[in-house]
């Protein structure tokens, strides 16, 4: 797990899992790139990092524009020379809705950030990888990619497709020495998680927060620090034969059976 000399680059690095991640790759050693479409955030989370002794550069982009992530992988490059570790995370929940009622704009949007968004970032970052003659990546999916989660058809349809690209982009590069995972998170203590438990119960989320807690076999949702711990093992040598997988950190939400409650994972 020691990442001295490696660069990690972030997408979604702002908050939450991506930031969490950021400040655990730094912690082992390595250089960060922190990429956000809200660039204080992702400035915050590169400050965190100096704070504490370690180097970090913090990027703004919008991960569904080819320029815009073109313009992080530069940015990465040209800071530090390559990109050993990517973690393509960025992502967004869409609402809580039926597919007979779900908005075509809203289902765009999260199709856009959580499917083009995780394409362009393997677009743009493999062949740099593939220059330098390894790496390794880990996408951001969920349990969501899974199983089926009532009311979020947009979530879970762009979640099962990060695992397909995730298969499809192992396969292509594994004999070019680079490793591409998928992480997938249950519910995690985030905004995201308490955005909708707003929007399932406006007038009591709290109750929903309990509700699907105790409904978690451990009691209680991940913590994003658990989630980081899950992608820097992805990244390290320690890892050095596996690719391809999804690896799950839901506190045996799954292992139950059924479908998954309509709560997403960042």
């Amino acid at each position: 797990m020691d990442f001295s000399g490696k660069v990690a680059l972030v997408t979604g690095g702002g908050n939450g899992i991506g930031r969490a991640a950021c400040v655990a790759f730094a912690k082992q050693g390595a250089k960060v790139v922190a990429v956000d479409r809200d660039g204080a955030a992702a400035e915050a989370t590169a400050g965190i990092i100096r704070q504490s002794g370690g180097d970090a550069t913090a990027v703004t982009a919008d991960v569904t524009k080819s320029a815009d992530v073109k313009a992080y992988v530069k940015a990465a490059i040209d800071k530090y020379g390559r990109i050993d570790c990517f973690f393509n995370n960025a992502g967004i929940e869409g609402k809580v809705s039926p597919i007979a009622e779900y908005d075509e704009a809203v289902f765009d949007a999260v199709i856009g950030v959580n499917v083009k968004g995780v394409f362009l970032g393997l677009r743009h970052v493999l062949p740099e990888m593939i220059r330098q003659g390894g790496g390794a990546i880990v996408n951001t999916a969920s349990v969501a990619g899974l199983v089926g989660t009532p009311g979020m058809p947009a979530y879970v349809a762009s979640k099962h497709a990060v695992i397909g690209l995730t298969k499809t982009a192992a396969g292509e590069v594994a004999r070019q020495g680079i490793r591409v995972n998928a992480v997938c998170p249950g519910p995690v203590d985030t905004r995201m998680i308490h955005s909708l438990e707003a929007q399932l119960s406006p007038g009591d989320p709290a109750a929903v927060n309990q509700r699907y807690q105790a409904s978690l076999p451990t009691g209680r949702y991940s913590t994003v620090e658990e989630i980081a711990n899950m992608v820097l093992f992805l990244c390290s040598d320690l890892a050095s034969n596996t690719t391809g997988g999804q690896f799950v950190v839901d506190g045996g939400r799954t292992s139950t059976g059924g479908a998954v409650t309509s709560l997403a994972s960042r």
